[in-house]
């Protein structure tokens, strides 16, 4: 009986990598051969689980090998990590002497997709560091959300969700990248007229995401709120419609049951991707 389609994340690291061309050499190499990705999307690891690595590489050794590909020209013969550079740090700190590796000719392109989807897929990322991902993606390599998205197998308004999380001061990404800050709780203070203030306030006082929100709504005035009470569903509705379009969502109802709906986008990409959702629901477009 043939074994059933497991569902993977987007196309999957198999699918992005026989994209990248049928070349495989499956082989061992010295561990001095080896060289880490300074495009690398992980930027943290953690120390307890990287303690436990160590351990098991000692006992076990090296039981998966890891992806990499040929670098430079000349000299002295490099392997550049694409996937499994916590498993040769480990080797490395076992004081092992080689590595099984599978060698691929990779892009720049092809190489840093599948680095970042095999860190996704491994849930190793923060999301501060899965958007820097995205972003390079974006910038470097042309990839558009609706792209990202598929690649990763996330909803778009994931993708546009944590392309936003950049938009905070430093000071807040590293909050959110240390886990000090979680990620619900950084979507909420995004408009909030002192977002690091309020980051602060969390990390201190503990304060819920519906408290962060309400805070917001209040340093926040919106028109025609001023005459009506705040409705909860009202705002439940608000907060459905942000996180469905990755932008900043607002409703006001100052004469029931007549009443506004803001969105506001922050890049040409939003727009453009509001435009086409308009359209793909027979919306004609008019200017004002």
């Amino acid at each position: 009986m043939r074994e059933p389609k497991r569902a993977g994340l987007g196309r999957g690291l198999s699918a992005l990598i026989d994209e990248a061309g049928p070349a495989v050499t499956r082989t061992v190499v010295p561990l001095a051969e080896i060289v880490a990705n300074p495009r690398q999307p992980r930027r943290r690891f953690d120390a307890a689980a990287m303690d436990e690595l160590i351990a098991s590489v000692r006992e076990r050794g090296i039981l998966q090998p890891i992806l990499v590909r040929p670098v430079g020209t000349g000299g002295a013969r490099r392997y550049e990590i694409v996937a499994g550079e916590r498993r040769w740090r480990a080797a490395a700190a076992a004081q092992l002497h080689d590595m099984p590796v599978v060698i691929r000719d990779l892009d720049d392109a092809a190489a840093f997709e599948i680095a970042l989807v095999e860190n996704i897929q491994r849930a190793d990322l923060n999301p501060i560091e899965e958007a820097e991902g995205f972003r390079r993606l974006m910038d470097d390599h042309g990839h558009t959300q609706d792209g990202l998205a598929k690649i990763v197998g996330k909803a778009r308004s994931h993708v546009a969700n944590l392309l936003r999380l950049l938009d905070l001061s430093p000071e807040i990404r590293d909050l959110v990248a240390n886990g000090e800050l979680p990620l619900g709780h950084a979507k909420a203070l995004m408009t909030a007229a002192d977002p690091l203030a309020l980051a602060l306030r969390v990390k201190a006082e503990g304060l819920s995401v519906r408290q962060v929100e309400a805070i917001v709504r209040k340093g926040t005035p919106r028109p025609g709120r001023a005459t009506v009470a705040i409705d909860p569903d009202l705002t439940a509705l608000e907060t459905r419609l942000g996180e469905a379009l990755g932008m900043a969502v607002t409703l006001a109802i100052p004469a029931p049951p007549a009443g506004t709906l803001t969105i506001a986008f922050s890049t040409l990409d939003q727009l453009d991707l509001l435009c086409r959702l308009l359209e793909a629901a027979h919306v004609t477009l008019r200017p004002n």
